[in-house]
This record gives structure tokens, sequence and C-alpha cells, in this order.
């Protein structure tokens, strides 16, 4: 998917909203767990309720990798399911993925030739060695991590290294990779504030913004620092949406809070108009 049909999504369904697939067996419904594939059948359930609702999905790799072959083939199950039903929608492998040279080609081969995933997420830790293998593969996009939402995103990412915060810095070199157009970031929706400084030094880039909701991000304070021309903002909520409900009704549920995002997105991009 380009950047331009991202954009185009984004205006066709008011929305830029990115549903988290993050599926933990102990949280969802019981009857579920009934099913032959029961992270399936709840991903399923969550993106028919959803679809029109939100532009992107984000499966987390790890809650997928911790059941095994029958977890990962329940993500392949799922990102087909996406590609053939919903061909619009935008897919993030969030697999924070860093390592180097050939293993970075392998795991982006893995995301974006064996799953089809449109993005993954990677760490840029080591350098563009671990970045550039992703970058290469075109109409495809690299999610690097920026400022993230956790509390220990203060133990380096915002280090005063030589005079400027690391963070700065790392961005500032990730411009000079090649088919750094291709590249995404990702910022936390608790860091807010930051936001004005990232977009001087990034101002055209998409950023996917998780913690809005249960980690107490703010999606008016998001928009206020963070949106562009282009609106250049992908809001994640797993928790708030998928969990909303572990009932009978839990898809339905979930899409009423995804609605409740959905109008808020939509009152600010009417406002830019």
């Amino acid at each position: 998917m380009t950047t331009q049909e991202l954009v185009d999504q984004i205006w066709k369904k008011k929305s830029f909203l990115c549903v988290g697939l993050d599926v933990d067996l102990t949280k969802i419904p019981k009857h579920l767990l009934e099913a032959e594939d029961p992270i399936f059948e709840f991903n399923k359930k969550i993106i028919d309720a959803t679809h029109h609702l939100a532009v992107a999905y984000k499966p987390n790799t790890a809650f997928y990798e911790a059941y095994g072959l029958k977890g990962w083939r329940s993500l392949e199950k799922t990102i087909q399911y996406l590609n053939t039903n919903y061909p619009d929608v935008f897919t993030i492998a969030d697999a924070k993925r860093g390592d180097i040279g050939n293993t970075s080609a392998m795991y982006a081969k893995a995301f974006f030739e064996d799953l089809e995933f449109d993005s993954v997420t990677v760490a840029p830790y080591m350098g563009k060695d671990s970045i550039e293998p992703f970058l290469g593969f075109q109409g495809k996009h690299t999610i690097m991590l920026a400022l993230t939402s956790n509390q220990g995103a203060f133990d380096f990412q915002t280090k005063n290294v030589d005079g400027r915060e690391l963070y700065k810095q790392v961005l500032e070199t990730s411009k000079e990779w090649q088919n750094s157009e291709n590249l995404m970031y990702v910022v936390g929706a608790t860091k807010a504030e930051y936001l004005a400084d990232i977009r001087k030094i990034i101002p055209d880039s998409f950023l996917l913004v998780p913690g809005v909701g249960a980690q107490g991000g703010n999606l008016q304070d998001v928009c206020k620092y963070g949106i562009n021309d282009q609106i250049g903002l992908l809001i994640n909520s797993s928790r708030g949406i998928i969990y909303a409900s572990n009932g009978l009704d839990f898809d339905t549920v979930a899409a009423e809070k995804a609605k409740e995002l959905q109008q808020q997105m939509k009152e600010i991009l009417e406002a830019r108009k």
C-alpha cells in the first residue's frame, strides 16, 4: 500500500484508527476457546466488526509466537483474512525486529513476502545495517521505534548526548539512510509534548502512536502536536477496544469503542477542511 492510498483511506473512513490485535487466550471470551483456532476466530470477529472504522490493524507477533506453531498459523490466517477480505486496510506486523545484514533481510522477507504485511516495526539500536534491508522493499513501510511510551524510554531515548537528546539524533540519522522515504516512526501517545520537536525533524512522515486510552495517552494532545498536512498519524488502540467485553457481545462492544475514537477523529478531520 502506498502512502497516498493510506491517506485516501483516512479521508474516506474519517478515521486514522489502528486496532491492535494482541490476543491473549486468558482474556478472550471463554466460548471462543471451544473453536478449532480461538485466536483467529477472535481476530476475525473483531476485524469484521471494526473494519469500517479502522484504517489499520496491528498484530503484535509476541502474542502469536507465545503459542508456538499454532499461534504462528493463527497469525498467517489473520493476515490472509485481512488481505483477502479488506485489502484497503493497512497492515502492521508489530515485531520490533533489530539485527544486521542477512538476518534483517530474512526478517524482511518473512513479513513482506511470505506473510505479505504492508509494514513491520523495527528497532534502530544497531544502526542502518539493521534497517536498510527492510527499506529496500518497494511498496512496503518500515516503522522505526523513535520515542516509546514506556517508562524505560527515559533510560536511553531522552538522554542528552553531545548536547542533544538521543532520540532526536536517531531521527536525524535515519533520514540519511537509503530509501528512507519508506520510513514511518513509532512515537508513544504519552510523550505527546515531544511531538512538536519531532515534527521539526520529520515533518512529512507517518507516525504510529500507541498508548491512547488504556496507557493514558490523549488523542487531542497527540493531534495538536503531531498532525500534518497528510494527517500523518495512525493512532493505535488495543486493549481499550478488543477487550472492552469478554461476553458473547465482545465484537459489538469492540465496535462501539472503536466508533467512539473514530467519531473523535472525524471531528478533528472535519475541522481541518
